[in-house]
């Protein structure tokens, strides 16, 4: 509840800043306890300004995107790269816990991976040979893969 002392505390702070032209009044015999409001011309010529300075901020907004890839264009990419190699291996992982909940599939998996690993070590490991034969391998594949 506005007493009258606060009411009149508010005319007189309102008075200070309009002139009697720029306040509204309503019309009746007890208008003088009212609070004068300012005129629409101010209010509509503030929220015009703010208008006026987002549309600005996005014409230029292609601008300052444009600016920023073309200064970070090596930096973006690599966050990219990032963010895609992330992506990838969760989606790896994801398939990965899909194909274990199948039943027998899990431990078929683990039966050909013992198997080849065993295979491998038979074929390229016991030899002195076929070790010198897998190093020769390898290093022509390093050489075709870095250059």
């Amino acid at each position: 509840m506005i007493t009258m002392m606060e009411t009149q505390a508010q005319q007189t702070e309102q008075g200070n800043y309009s002139s009697p032209q720029d306040s509204l009044s309503f019309s009746g015999e007890d208008n003088r306890s009212l609070p004068k409001l300012p005129a629409a011309k101010e209010s509509e010529s503030q929220w015009q300004q703010i208008s006026r300075q987002i549309l600005e901020f996005l014409n230029q907004l292609p601008e300052y995107l444009g600016s920023i890839f073309n200064n970070n264009k090596q930096g973006l990419i690599t966050l990219v790269l990032i963010l895609s190699a992330l992506v990838t291996v969760k989606v790896a992982i994801a398939l990965l816990d899909a194909v274990n909940g199948v039943p027998l599939l899990q431990p078929i998996f683990e039966l050909i991976g013992i198997f080849y690993s065993l295979w491998f070590a038979f074929r390229y490991l016991l030899k002195f040979e076929s070790r010198q034969e897998l190093s020769q391998k390898f290093n022509s594949f390093k050489q075709q893969s870095l250059g």
